[in-house]
């Protein structure tokens, strides 16, 4: 993951953190160890510190963050099924056990193992930074069927923050240091900072902070803004949860109003925001003039023509405009309509392989647009003048039902500040 908060001041305290701990003798087996620096309402600078996991098998430590559950509750919960599953453990490991009985033990071995999994993932709670207090049933849309991995909830980064939110405090700063033994994986460096882990932390961190953060520096950000989710705030109280309010709440010395560019609600994607004005200024300037580089991916709801099939690709350009009396839809309309140019590529056909729409076939495409209409890629999919089918999901110009199958997977720009050219990508969500 991209380190969601600056690090370089949370970093000064974690090594002298780390020095500590080694002339104590903590942590020798190796852990990560990690360091929030926070401001409270009252504009005084706190500092909290974590661990991973456990410390010789104990979740607490004074003046440590606690867990993202109750001690007390989870340690019931494992010794309720633990004792019985090492008596199974241990009947399994008699080789005088006949085959049809040992089936029978790895059974109940497997279901007790579950069942002891779900109930103590069931008692982790997060607060995040919108107020409210979440669990695993909330981030995860499959739980409790498909299970967190192991340890998820308890490395650094989500027991910190979680904590900063709990006593409504701002972080500043976030840093993550590896001290004590290497693991045998080599996958960690004694003094080494990391940031947060993908296998786990990017589960829940999204969570907590109400975005996730695909790059962030002084001067602007990217998140990745997921399906449903307005771009910018509405008109009324109840559209105003958005990832401009979501930045802002996270960075409040953001400027008034970042938004470089939108994506429809519907749309998930890459989404980048500026902190200053003249960073703002500097990149609606590139969107303005075509230097943005950007690439979609869509599922259409059916095959296109077979010529187009046969080509494989093209550019598609109509010109559309607002239809006033149904907002917020777009019309083809070649006399007062602005033009709107997409490139287009077929990346295959796929077949729907369960559910009410099973035998059903699909299209993945990619669309680069090469101008930045309203619905541009949705109308440009869905006219007959353009490819013929709507995107799946869309319920504006296709048949709704569902999150609309249109991504928005990679963003290439010039920073403003570096001159460097910035190239993010997204993984496609469906």
């Amino acid at each position: 993951m991209f380190p969601p908060f600056p690090q370089k001041e949370a970093l000064l305290y974690c090594r002298a953190l780390a020095r500590q701990v080694q002339q104590k003798n903590l942590f020798c087996a190796g852990a990560m160890i990690g360091v929030c620096v926070c401001k409270s309402a009252q504009g005084e600078q706190i500092v909290l510190k974590a661990f991973s996991g456990q410390y010789e098998g104990n979740w607490l430590l004074d003046g440590w963050v606690s867990p993202c559950f109750d001690v007390s509750a989870y340690d019931l919960q494992v010794h309720l099924y633990d004792e019985r599953i090492h008596e199974l453990g241990d009947s399994l490991a008699d080789t005088s056990v006949q085959s049809e009985k040992r089936l029978e033990l790895k059974k109940e071995r497997r279901m007790l193992s579950r069942t002891s999994l779900e109930q103590l993932a069931n008692l982790y709670r997060f607060y995040c930074a919108d107020g409210q207090i979440r669990g695993f049933g909330d981030i995860l849309p499959s739980f409790p069927h498909v299970l967190p991995p192991t340890g998820c909830g308890d490395c650094c980064a989500p027991k910190l923050l979680s904590e900063a939110f709990r006593r409504k405090l701002l972080p500043l700063s976030l840093a993550e240091i590896y001290v004590g033994r290497p693991p045998r994986s080599g996958s960690r460096i004694t003094g080494r900072t990391y940031p947060p882990c993908d296998e786990k932390c990017r589960l829940v961190l999204p969570t907590i902070l109400g975005l996730e953060i695909v790059y962030r520096d002084k001067y602007l950000i990217v998140v990745n803004k997921p399906s449903g989710l307005l771009s910018v705030p509405g008109r009324t109280a109840e559209m105003q949860d958005c990832v401009v309010n979501r930045v802002k709440r996270l960075f409040p010395a953001c400027m008034e109003q970042p938004a470089v560019h939108r994506l429809d609600m519907d749309t998930s994607g890459l989404l980048v925001l500026a902190f200053t004005p003249d960073v703002h200024r500097a990149l609606s300037i590139q969107f303005q003039n075509g230097l943005v580089d950007k690439e979609y991916i869509a599922l259409l709801d059916g095959t296109v023509k077979k010529e187009l099939r046969m080509n494989g690709r093209g550019t598609i350009e109509l010109p559309f405009r607002l239809d006033p009396e149904n907002r917020p839809h777009q019309i083809y309309d070649p006399v007062h309509g602005k033009k709107g140019i997409t490139k287009w590529e077929i990346i295959r056909e796929e077949l729907v392989r369960s559910g009410a729409d099973a035998g059903r076939r699909r299209t993945r495409i990619r669309f680069i647009p090469c101008t930045g209409r309203t619905h541009q890629l949705r109308v440009h999919s869905a006219h007959p003048l353009g490819l013929g089918v709507p995107i799946v999901g869309d319920r504006l110009y296709g048949n709704g039902g569902g999150r609309l199958m249109l991504h928005a997977q990679s963003l290439s720009f010039i920073h403003p500040i570096s001159g460097g050219r910035l190239c993010l990508t997204s993984s496609v969500p469906f």
